[in-house]
C-alpha cells in the first residue's frame, strides 16, 4: 500500500476536510468537499468538474458532476478565510524542517 492509499492518510485527509467544513459551514457540504479535494489531488489531465466528477462518482458521473456545480458554483464562504485556515493547518508541518524559502 503506497503512503496516500494507507489508513492512516486516509484518516489525516478526512480530519483535513473536516476542518474546511467548519470553515465554509453546513455539514451538507462536506461530501461535495471532500470530493472536490480528493478529485484535485488525484492523478487527472484536467482538474475541472467533470473530471473530478468522473473519478470520485464514476458509477453516478452526471449526479456528481451536478453535485460538484452547485458546491463549486455556490460558494458563500470566503476564500480567504479557507486559504488563512489551509495555511494555518499546512505551515506548521511544512515548517517543521525549517523556514520556507521562495
Amino acid at each position: 500500500m503506497s503512503r496516500f492509499h494507507d489508513a492512516n492518510g486516509e484518516a489525516r485527509f478526512g480530519a483535513f476536510a473536516e476542518e474546511l467544513v467548519g470553515v465554509i459551514g453546513h455539514a451538507d457540504r462536506a461530501g461535495p468537499l471532500r470530493d472536490d479535494c480528493t478529485g484535485l489531488l488525484l492523478p487527472a489531465e484536467r482538474e475541472s468538474v467533470e473530471p473530478v466528477a468522473a473519478v470520485t462518482a464514476p458509477s453516478r458521473v452526471a449526479a456528481q458532476h451536478q453535485s460538484l456545480l452547485h458546491f463549486v458554483g455556490q460558494s458563500p464562504w470566503s476564500d480567504e478565510t479557507v486559504l488563512a485556515k489551509v495555511s494555518a493547518m499546512v505551515a506548521p508541518a511544512m515548517e517543521s524542517s525549517g523556514p520556507i524559502e521562495a
